[in-house]
Formats: C-alpha cells, sequence, structure tokens
C-alpha cells in the first residue's frame, strides 16, 4: 500500500517548519540521551541536532524531502521497527502517531527498542479547539484516529502528560497552529499542509464558508476576542513522557 504521505507531502517542507519554541520543550524532554530514533519522522522536523539520530518512515516520497544534514532515514513503519531490542537511549514520535495503522503495536514496538524515555507530541482528541466549532468534522476525525490520553499509559506504562502551548506565531503549520490567524485556513495552500483537511475533504466547505462570512463581518473577532490578548493557546496538544 502507497503511504499516506507520498500523495499528501507534497508541501510539507514548506509549510510544516519547525518552530523554536516547541523544538526546544522537545529537547529538553529527551534529556541526556545521546542516541535517538525518531519514528514517523518525515522531513525532519524536531529532531536534534546534537546527538546520534536515525530517522524511520514509510515514505520514500517524505524521505526524499529531507535535507542534506538530516539524520538517517530507513524506510520502515512504526510496528515494525528494523531494531534490536534495546538499541536507542531514547525515542521520539511527533504528530505522527494517529497515522499509524496499529498505534498500540507501534508504541510497544519503540518501548522494545528504546532503553530510555520515550517522547510523543500527539493531540488530545478530548480537547476541542475553536476550529472544530467550524469544522465538527475535524472533531470527529480527532476522535477517530487520535488514540485518549488514557491509552498512552495503558500501552507504555506511567507516562508524564503535560499541554505543549502553540504559540500565536507559529512557524510550523500543524492543524491548530494557526488558532489567532483564522484567514490562513481560507487558504487551499495553508490547509494542503494538514493532513485534517485533506481525510475530510470537499465536507470541510461549508464550514470554511461560515468562517469567511464571520471574519468579514467581524464575528469571529467579536466571538473569540479573548483569543486575541493572547500570546499562546492550549489547543490540545500534549506531550508525553514515558520512562
Amino acid at each position: 500500500m502507497r503511504a499516506k504521505y507520498d500523495v499528501i507531502g507534497i508541501n510539507y517542507a514548506e509549510l510544516r517548519k519547525p518552530d523554536r519554541r516547541i523544538a526546544r520543550v522537545i529537547e529538553s524532554a529527551l534529556g541526556s540521551a545521546q542516541s535517538v530514533l525518531n519514528v514517523g519522522a518525515g522531513t525532519g522536523s524536531y529532531e536534534p541536532i546534537d546527538r546520534c539520530v536515525i530517522a524511520v518512515d514509510p515514505s520514500g516520497e517524505m524521505i526524499r524531502k529531507r535535507g542534506p544534514a538530516a539524520a538517517k532515514a530507513i524506510e520502515a513503519s512504526a510496528d515494525d521497527l528494523p531494531f534490536d531490542d534495546k538499541s536507542f537511549d531514547a525515542s521520539m514520535a511527533i504528530l505522527t502517531i494517529h497515522h499509524w495503522p496499529d498505534k498500540e503495536a507501534g508504541l510497544r514496538e519503540m518501548r522494545r527498542v528504546t532503553r530510555g524515555r520515550i517522547v510523543l507530541l500527539t493531540h488530545d482528541p478530548a480537547h476541542r479547539p475553536w476550529l472544530t466549532d467550524y469544522l465538527p468534522e475535524l472533531a470527529a476525525l480527532d476522535e477517530k484516529q487520535m488514540p485518549t490520553i488514557s491509552d498512552y499509559e495503558r500501552w507504555l506504562g506511567f507516562a508524564q502528560i503535560t499541554p505543549v502551548m502553540v504559540p500565536h506565531d507559529c512557524s510550523d503549520g500543524f492543524l491548530y497552529a494557526y488558532w489567532r490567524r483564522p484567514a490562513a485556513y481560507l487558504d487551499p495552500h495553508v490547509r494542503s499542509g494538514s493532513s485534517s483537511f485533506w481525510a475530510i475533504g470537499n465536507a470541510a466547505e461549508a464550514g470554511l464558508q461560515d468562517l469567511r462570512r464571520d471574519i468579514e463581518t467581524g464575528e469571529w473577532e467579536r466571538r473569540y476576542a479573548k483569543l486575541l490578548d493572547l500570546d499562546e493557546y492550549d489547543a490540545g496538544y500534549r506531550l508525553v513522557i514515558a520512562d
């Protein structure tokens, strides 16, 4: 089967540039680990540059988009990692788990090949960012494809779970990154950087038309006025750390 991102990763490297503030959170979570496995690594976002990193991704297209300085990447699936037990000091998976066909198997594979800490950046499907007011299809998609927060402890054992705040000028164009820039969601090019918009397809049209109208009339600004004073926002993204 052709990997999903062979198709939807066309503009990924351009639109999904790592945000330095989120990168610092991930770097800190990796602690003193020197060898790191990045699972579902894509183009290499948030890979540390001062450690020995090996990347894994099922999409050859995404691997080809990795820069010349990026870590070595292997085309493989999370649920069948081609490494011996306890091969890495730490492993990481950033905004990728919801794409895995067998999430439990993938996380158990990460635990198998990792001596120490597992670091995940994911989204809590119980959280409802304002965009879902216009596009309830996104909330339904999150519930369908995202593990619940309790799943992580069930699969990995005790896990520390903390919010990762999204800056108002976040450089990484993941789904809820434009929380203070609503007009960005009206741009098809911007939407092309999010797999969720690919997934819901034409079902987004009515909600986007409502959003356009509310931006033009000032209703969006009135409705979400409190957001305009925030520098960062809890959009439901969570850092999961399992030792």
